[in-house]
């Protein structure tokens, strides 16, 4: 549960440094990246999400865990088509299922 959760809270830090990213104009002074609301709220998820890797690392398997943290990249596609009206072209699709189905694949081998 907590790699499943650290997958969501890196795709949602992701969505978040994007939304901010699109603030930032073309020369960023400092102050404008030290308050950009959603920019921070990333970084900070980020963190949170590196906390409970920590965690699930200490209690599972390396080989079983890491293909989980591919995840993210199925959630990120969501958001991305979702919020930011960008195309699911086949590639993109292919790719969801292959991540998909190697970590099933890999949870089918692990110990726990």
């Amino acid at each position: 549960m907590l790699v499943v959760l650290f997958t969501l809270l890196s795709a949602a830090a992701q969505y978040l440094i994007k939304t901010g990213a699109n603030r930032i104009g073309p020369h960023p002074a400092v102050m404008e990246l030290i308050t950009n609301i959603p920019l921070l709220a990333g970084l900070v998820l980020y963190g949170l999400g590196a906390m409970l890797m920590v965690l699930a690392l200490r209690h599972g398997e390396l080989s079983a865990l890491y293909p989980v943290f591919a995840l993210t990249f199925v959630w990120v596609t969501i958001l991305s088509v979702t919020v930011f009206h960008e195309t699911l072209n086949f590639a993109k699709l292919a790719g969801i299922i292959l991540i998909v189905g190697g970590v099933a694949t890999l949870g089918r081998g692990s110990k726990k």
